[in-house]
């Protein structure tokens, strides 16, 4: 696992961890891009709008959201860019336990549920 605040920590910075959880929160402006790193399952609020492509194993997909909106991250590893006009910004609450009763999804980006 690659982890973001190793590999891009000019746009990844802590705000919070323990035992159960950590919450990263990014930062970005159009046309930069990430590094590949990975996160567990984890919740994903935008604090704005934002378009992005994400990256992963010869897989690539849009995604457009609007502000102030929370979203499920399935556990994956992927590389991002901001292909839009405006700023990232965006909290990840990365989970540290796995649900072993779940098998992973290979969904890459957000989803609703």
């Amino acid at each position: 696992m690659s982890d973001p605040l190793e590999v891009s920590p000019d746009l990844y910075r802590l705000v919070f961890e323990n035992d159960r959880v950590r919450v990263l929160e990014y930062l970005d402006r159009p046309g930069d891009s990430t590094g590949t790193h990975s996160h567990p399952d984890s919740v994903m609020v935008t604090l704005t709008g934002f378009s992005r492509r994400l990256t992963s194993g010869g897989r690539e997909v849009e995604v457009e959201m609007p502000p102030f909106q929370a979203r499920w991250l399935d556990a994956q590893e992927h590389s991002g860019t901001n292909i839009g006009t405006s700023e990232t910004h965006t909290l990840f609450i990365e989970l540290k336990e796995p649900r072993p009763d779940r098998p992973a999804r290979g969904r890459l980006g957000p989803s609703e549920s």
